[in-house]
C-alpha cells in the first residue's frame, strides 16, 4: 500500500521516512517531494509498505501525530 505523509518538516530527506515507517513494517520504498524550483523538500512524501495490514496501522498510529514539531499527515495515497 502506498502511503502518502503530509505536513513534513524541510529536514525530513528519504531516510528519516524510512527509519520512522520501518518499526511498523517492511517499507520497500520512500520519497521525500522535492521542489523543482527551490530544491528543498515541498513538505510531503510518499512511502510503499507491501504488507496492507501494517500500512494500516501506520496510518492509525502515526496520523496526527508531531514529529520535528509538525503534526503530520499520513493516508492512503490516491494514484492519478
Amino acid at each position: 500500500m502506498k502511503l502518502y505523509v503530509g505536513n513534513l518538516d524541510e529536514k525530513i530527506e528519504d531516510s528519516h521516512l524510512q527509519e520512522a515507517f520501518s518499526e511498523y513494517g517492511k517499507v520497500v520504498k520512500v520519497k521525500v517531494i522535492i521542489d523543482r524550483i527551490t530544491r528543498r523538500s515541498a513538505g510531503f512524501g510518499f512511502v510503499e509498505m507491501p504488507v496492507e495490514d501494517e500500512a494500516l496501522k501506520v496510518i492509525k498510529l502515526v496520523n496526527g501525530g508531531i514529529w520535528e514539531g509538525k503534526k503530520i499527515i499520513v493516508k492512503k495515497a490516491f494514484d492519478k
